[in-house]
């Protein structure tokens, strides 16, 4: 009935079967599904809908607390959730996001069922990625397959309002990924905040996140609105999400299940539609091990991953992505793009780039900085030695390179130098010889489990309640490990001497 208030053609069915039957007699905009029905699982029809490429936004409502079926659902491809009882408010704004278009007039009135299929007649049958978006896609340089992969994962993702998580090495651009997201999804006009969660003082956290009333603190002279406020309608980038103190991580993940913040100083909870993308660069399943995170919350943030390649890992992309910096680097300082020799590239093949896209960014800025001719050099500041005596052994390998040696057979003219693509190619390093298969795979993998739980029991003195801790374990799976083994240790958990068949 709120559907047909708001100006909806709605269709209700009481079954999945019966709802299948309205889904191929027409096409929908939205699909809102019980998660219960009396044939079968709302589920069902999600995964129906996905199987059969349909572009209908799939919308579940689930019992309140069932945080479990949420994250499956939304996983399952649902566009949302909502949570019974179901705020009205609510379940208007979710619709309002998923049908993407202006209301059409109610054309057919009919009790509301657990399954209702939801159209606006004026609506379009797929929306499309928008210009911004494709903006956003270009911004992530490359067209090797790590880099494909990522960006076609955005483009599928940004559809719904599951949360996102973004996962990669410090440098490789994980709120480039994120702006995308949010650029490709129906979000697009809406704010894109962007908070970094270990830059935040403790004590600042609830007021920044919820916001605060006047004189809610000392210094609080006015109403302020927080992180969650600032973002209504649009995306809550959470960078370094990691870092947040585990207090701090409750209040979360309340804010993110009610949909609703409470400001410091109020009374009311306000709703809050928000959009949760997040970034680490930590191993969130090893600090949720370490109950250094939490696992409700970590279940909840990490409905989708978007995995950034390390440069190291995509280094066919080095050309471009210079090119694209260098590009950038003139455009800020007002001069001529520098030219992009093939000696250059070689000798960012060769080196580690740990610090992914922003040491190659830094490196080439400070080789802009320092260029006095019509070519760029590279400046390692002399601290990686390996690295530049394999670039002067790299070197001493091409045709100028032996020409110039004196025990160097004589060589006929030389070529063109390759392209700069082509040297990164030629240069790329070889993958390591996998070890050979064992012969006796459980005698192995005993062996592999024993220096592990031994180097354990070394690390933490012997203590068994610490090790197991330490690996996830219970104290009782460790103790049948160490027995299993013959591991035999000196001490026992209250310290005294003891023999692990004690």
């Amino acid at each position: 009935m709120t559907l047909l208030r708001e100006g909806y053609h709605v269709e209700a069915a009481g079954s999945v079967s019966e709802a299948w039957e309205h889904l191929e007699a027409g096409r929908f905009d939205a699909v809102i599904t019980d998660m219960r029905l009396p044939d079968g699982q709302g589920m069902e029809i999600i995964q129906r809908i996905q199987k059969s490429q349909r572009s209908e936004r799939c919308v579940v409502m689930t019992a309140y607390g069932s945080a479990e079926n949420a994250v499956e659902a939304l996983k399952a491809g649902a566009f949302d959730y909502l949570t019974k009882p179901v705020d009205l408010k609510q379940f208007r704004a979710v619709v309002a996001s998923a049908v993407q278009a202006h209301r059409a007039p109610a054309v057919q009135v009919k009790p509301m069922q657990p399954t209702a299929a939801v159209s606006d007649e004026r609506a379009a049958d797929a929306p499309g990625i928008n210009g911004s978006g494709v903006t956003a896609l270009d911004r992530l340089v490359g067209d090797s397959e790590p880099m494909r992969l990522v960006k076609s994962r955005i483009a599928k993702v940004a559809r719904g309002m599951a949360p996102v998580l973004v996962r990669g090495e410090s440098g490789t651009g994980k709120e480039l990924v994120a702006r995308a997201v949010h650029a490709c999804s129906q979000r697009a006009e809406g704010p894109f905040v962007a908070v970094n969660c270990g830059a935040i003082p403790e004590n600042l956290l609830e007021a920044e996140f919820f916001g605060a009333k006047k004189g809610s603190y000392t210094g609080s002279s006015q109403d302020r609105d927080g992180y969650f406020q600032a973002a209504r309608s649009g995306t809550l980038f959470l960078d370094e999400i990691g870092d947040l103190p585990l207090a701090m991580q409750s209040k979360l993940l309340r804010a993110i299940q009610e949909r609703s913040v409470r400001s410091i100083g109020s009374t009311q909870e306000e709703a809050v539609d928000v959009r949760i993308v997040s970034a680490t660069h930590k191993d969130l399943h090893a600090e949720v091990q370490a109950g250094r995170f939490r696992q409700d919350l970590f279940y909840r943030l990490n409905v989708i991953e978007i995995a950034v390649p390390a440069l190291r890992d995509r280094r066919e992309d080095l050309p471009a992505l210079c090119a694209a910096l260098l590009a950038r680097i003139a455009q800020d300082g007002g001069m001529p793009v520098p030219h992009l020799s093939t000696e250059l590239l070689r000798r960012l093949a060769l080196h580690p780039l740990d610090g992914n896209v922003r040491e190659l960014e830094n490196l080439l800025h400070r080789a802009v900085a320092l260029n006095d001719g019509d070519e760029l050099h590279l400046d390692l500041m002399g601290g990686n030695v390996a690295t530049t005596m394999a670039a002067a052994e790299v070197a001493s390998l091409t045709p100028a390179g032996l020409a110039a040696r004196d025990d160097a057979p004589m060589q006929e003219p030389v070529a063109a130098p390759p392209s700069p693509a082509a040297a990164v190619a030629a240069f790329k390093p070889t993958p390591p010889t996998p070890p050979p298969l064992p012969s006796d795979l459980q005698a192995y993998l005993d062996q592999q489990e024993r220096e592990i739980l031994v180097r354990a029991l070394h690390e933490s003195g012997f203590n068994r309640t610490a090790a197991a801790a330490r690996l996830g374990m219970s104290l009782r799976q460790i103790r049948y490990r160490i027995a299993r083994l013959g591991i035999t240790t000196p001490n026992g958990d209250d310290g005294a001497s003891s023999h692990v068949d004690d």
